[in-house]
């Protein structure tokens, strides 16, 4: 698929809620699935700057911490992700 990723969005979100990534001031984090059950530790935390370098981590099994207003921050699998990329939406 090709164009800017603009939104990633759980599939299916929490109580309704909708979630959005977490952006921290060293930007998005995702968890490497290379740390097994110690994915979700602080120090194995992957930050980058962009959605589409978010999505290209997600592409490799990278999980994605997303949070809705009045849920805390939870690490999602890429399974349960949908990147939504600017020309799909030009193709509606």
């Amino acid at each position: 698929m090709s164009g800017s990723v603009i939104r990633i969005e759980r599939i299916t979100s929490r109580s309704g809620v909708t979630e959005e990534p977490v952006i921290t001031a060293k930007g998005y984090q995702l968890a490497d699935p290379a740390h097994g059950k110690h994915k979700h530790h602080a120090e194995h935390a992957t930050y980058v700057q962009s959605l589409d370098d978010a999505a290209a981590l997600i592409a490799r099994g990278f999980s994605l911490r997303m949070a809705a207003k009045g849920k805390p921050p939870s690490l999602i699998a890429p399974k349960s992700l949908r990147i939504i990329r600017e020309s799909e939406l030009q193709a509606c």
